[in-house]
């Protein structure tokens, strides 16, 4: 396995080899820009008709895992690239070994391609894992992209006529010859009304786009098809309480323990909240039967204890938590800070991850704190995405988040209006474009016919969990470590997790009234009682004004700036008394973290990436 970037192209009709040295610099030049994703070692791999491109991390077998890797078999070539890990690769390699295919090496990236050979496409609804694929397949003179079923890792594609472009990362599409990085209607849509969420499928450059989770691609003379190898289906819960209990705490030891796959030693990012402490327990535990310690790693900010403001959101700090959990543990344990500077700092570095805006500096703090776990740790666990699986956000239980006919996270549009000119706002028509990808999103939820009105209602805001907030923290999370070659890894986001706990009705979930009890009760006796049932407290950010007057300077300079891009879509009336008044961080007009001062770091992202990419608007 390996955690990486890759890229390449496609044209069914084009003869790529007459060109050979000029696409293989192409190839080169795709996998360069993405070499942040795998600072180990690069390769490519040229045909008729495609390209691959492939920079590596190495994290199971060191050796034999060199990528593009190619297979000949019955006179046919194969080339693969991959980014990603799976978590069932014994299992398949026996079942493989059993039809009487060879192995030349322990590589999962063998077992997947073989697979391939001897099942076709299809054979991606047996991986268990994260990952982005392609195959060139030049017997049947096609190119397959799959996308693993939550979305953990990311791949985007463009298509111009007939040829394909593809690439982890939109850059690795950007480096292609005459590929231009524009933004229409649609894509300034996402930037203002929907992000630094994005519509799934939707790469925001014009043109763009991004493979769905659960799908594959096949690419050929005949044109694209897209089909859906997996999703959620809704179906009567037939379990008692105490067997959803059981197999809730198999489920998910299994998925770490499986997790936990690796050749070079692992951590875990720990905040004292039940996600993160129980996946730490789960690998504190097995990595004790190897006679070994499990390192931890906890994030805050430069003299957060001074400035810490307990909200309905954050009641909490972590440090008190992560210190109990520490001692329980038995852990190595650092404490990683970031100061204000570096934290307005790493906004910029945050845009370059992405290739776009992003969750401002909840991002560039993550960015920061990855790059810190890095000098340590290649491979670190975490514990995102129980709170979308298992209900742990306010809006799953909010009255207004129940009536409201919007995303639950984002409910008033007034609070990104505050800072845009008036025509834009028209333009845009900001209403109309969230009400619409809205209504596209909650028509798709998995509905079961005798689910009374309010879980049915539940369904839709789990759907819409599933499918945009944690897609956000997923790229979050995959662009954040990645940018520094760190592998993080997102038990919780099992498919069988995500499959079984999907129909466990919300009284088993929420048992006695508790958030997310179903996930407490599941880890009785694997955690202390006090973690346990600690109410959920959010990623940390600071509260130091310090930060938002550091902010605050940094958008006048921007406000000075004749050539600032972002400044033909902003009021400055509206932008000076925006300044002036005092942030409000109990207010988010994203999710829970994202307020005040999180709108100008949002701003001066935005700015920072239509300069730095050279942008250019097109109707």
């Amino acid at each position: 396995i390996t955690m990486c970037g890759i890229a390449g192209f496609y044209n069914p009709h084009d003869h790529y080899l007459k060109e050979k040295e000029h696409c293989g610099e192409i190839l080169k030049s795709m996998a360069q820009c993405q070499k942040h994703r795998g600072p180990d070692d690069a390769g490519l791999f040229l045909s008729e008709h495609g390209g691959l491109s492939h920079a590596r991390l190495s994290i199971i077998d060191l050796a034999g895992g060199h990528q593009p890797m190619v297979k000949s078999g019955s006179g046919q070539t194969f080339a693969i690239v991959y980014n990603g890990e799976l978590y069932n690769t014994c299992e398949l390699r026996q079942e493989l070994l059993g039809r009487g295919l060879v192995f030349q090496t322990s590589s999962d990236t063998e077992v997947i391609l073989a697979g391939y050979m001897e099942f076709g496409p299809d054979f991606v609804k047996r991986l268990n894992g994260i990952f982005a694929i392609a195959i060139l397949d030049t017997a049947k003179n096609r190119l397959c992209l799959f996308r693993d079923r939550a979305g953990v890792k990311p791949l985007f594609y463009m298509v111009r006529g007939e040829e394909i472009i593809f690439s982890s990362e939109p850059k690795g599409i950007l480096a292609y010859p005459g590929v231009r990085p524009a933004l229409d209607k649609k894509g300034l849509n996402e930037i203002f009304s929907i992000g630094p969420a994005r519509t799934y499928g939707c790469g925001v450059f014009k043109d763009m786009e991004e493979l769905l989770p659960g799908h594959f691609l096949i690419c050929s003379a005949e044109g694209l098809r897209l089909k859906s190898y997996w999703k959620l289906e809704s179906r009567p819960h037939e379990d008692s309480y105490e067997e959803t209990i059981e197999k809730t705490s198999f489920l998910v030891q299994d998925a770490v323990r499986r997790q936990m796959v690796s050749d070079v030693p692992i951590c875990t990012f720990l905040s004292g909240g039940v996600d993160s402490s129980l996946v730490s327990a789960i690998c504190a535990s097995e990595l004790r039967k190897q006679g070994k310690r499990l390192t931890t790693f906890s994030f805050d900010f430069v003299d957060n204890d001074k400035f810490f403001k307990a909200n309905s959101f954050q009641p909490s700090q972590d440090r008190p938590f992560v210190d109990r959990m520490v001692r329980f543990l038995d852990s190595d344990h650092h404490y990683l800070e970031c100061d204000n500077l570096t934290q307005a700092d790493r906004l910029y570095d945050s845009v370059l991850a992405h290739d776009m805006p992003a969750m401002g500096d909840i991002d560039s703090s993550m960015l920061q704190f990855c790059s810190m776990v890095k000098e340590h740790n290649k491979v670190a666990l975490t514990g995102e995405c129980a709170d979308e699986i298992f209900g742990g956000y306010p809006w799953f239980h909010k009255k207004e988040c129940f009536e409201a006919h919007t995303f639950p996270w984002t409910m008033d549009l007034e609070a990104r209006k505050v800072l845009l000119d008036d025509s834009f706002i028209e333009y845009l028509d900001m209403d109309g474009y969230v009400r619409n990808t809205y209504e596209r999103s909650v028509a798709e939820t998995p509905r079961l016919p005798e689910d009374t009105p309010v879980e049915a209602r539940r369904r839709e805001i789990a759907w819409l969990n599933l499918r945009w907030f944690m897609q956000t923290l997923l790229n979050r999370m995959d662009r954040a470590s990645m940018y520094s070659g760190l592998e993080a890894r997102v038990p919780f986001a099992d498919h069988r997790i995500m499959e079984y706990v999907w129909n466990v009705p919300w009284d088993m979930k929420t048992r006695d009234g508790v958030v997310k009890n179903l996930l407490r009760q599941s880890a009785k006796g694997l955690l202390p009682e006090d973690i346990l049932f600690r109410r959920k407290s959010p990623y940390p950010k600071t509260y130091d004004t310090s930060y938002e007057k550091l902010l605050a300077g940094r958008v006048r300079e921007m406000m000075c700036d004749s050539h600032a891009p972002v400044m033909q879509f902003l009021d400055r009336k509206k932008l000076e008394r925006f300044l002036s008044s005092p942030g409000d961080y109990g207010k988010p007009w994203y999710g829970q973290l994202m307020a005040g001062p999180q709108m100008m770091a949002y701003v001066l992202q935005i700015n920072y990436w239509m300069k730095a990419y050279d942008i250019e608007l097109v109707q």
